[in-house]
């Protein structure tokens, strides 16, 4: 028996990227799986393609920014697929975002960047705890990053957020047998880091691992089907980083 047979998940950004590999992944071990993007058109190519492999999918537009987006996206999911047993807060503006400071990037700009990087997760979570309960209880996945302990302006701020966010919503949620955990990934071998971050920057850093590699995003799906699975049933509210050993932390 696969391992997430009868279960049902939400894997938001998911029409591309590191999004697509969670969902890709999920399918594999049996979850529905509600594919979730702003980008319908990405959502229903990852979607289309789990399906005929022989998994189960859908395609769900959403906006994680807009609080009514993310309870139109827990309504659509749970009238085609049955319920919520999982949620992986991916989405994230990253490719083609602006490089500016806290100091100067523009106020609306950071404002909508907020809006989606953090508070997103927050409003995609509370769209969903309702139908988790319903279930008996639930797991929440959030993508944090490395640039949470080094400077990484106000994407770095976002993750910092994600942490904080994780740890907190922990106590809210595990007596509703929810547990919430995320990943904090490194360097990553993406389309959206090829085009949006200085490669010369990129390759110092790799230059600085232990091991020595970019990632890529099959590197982060174990961690995530881990803490997704009942391997992982006492843990919450902790952060894992998966980065070739950029960040040590005692």
């Amino acid at each position: 028996m696969k391992r997430f047979e009868n279960k049902v998940a939400i894997v938001t950004g998911s029409g591309g990227g590191i999004g697509q590999a969670y969902a890709e992944a999920l399918a594999r071990e049996g979850a529905a799986v509600a594919v979730a993007d702003i980008n319908i058109e990405g959502a229903r190519s990852v979607a289309e393609a789990i399906n005929a492999a022989g998994g189960r999918a859908i395609a769900v537009q959403v906006d994680v920014s807009d609080p009514d987006s993310c309870i139109a996206m827990a309504e659509a999911t749970v009238a085609e697929l049955g319920g919520i047993d999982f949620l992986v807060n991916n989405a994230a503006i990253f490719g083609g975002m602006k490089l500016d400071g806290l100091l100067t990037v523009p106020w609306d700009y950071y404002q909508k960047f907020m809006s989606v990087n953090l508070d997103g997760a927050l409003l995609c979570s509370r769209a969903v705890v309702s139908h988790m309960e319903a279930r008996g209880g639930g797991v929440i996945v959030n993508q944090s990053s490395t640039a949470a302990w080094v400077y990484s302006n106000f994407y770095g701020l976002a993750k910092v957020g994600i942490n904080g966010l994780t740890q907190q919503l922990s106590r809210e949620l595990g007596w509703r047998n929810i547990r919430i955990n995320a990943i904090a990934p490194g360097p990553i071998d993406t389309e959206a880091n090829r085009t949006t971050t200085p490669q010369a920057i990129v390759k110092q850093i790799v230059q600085t691992l232990p091991l020595a590699r970019m990632g890529t995003p099959e590197d982060l799906v174990g961690m995530c089907l881990f803490l997704l699975s009942d391997e992982a049933s006492w843990i919450t509210g902790q952060i894992f980083n998966v980065d070739g050993g950029q960040i040590i932390r005692s």
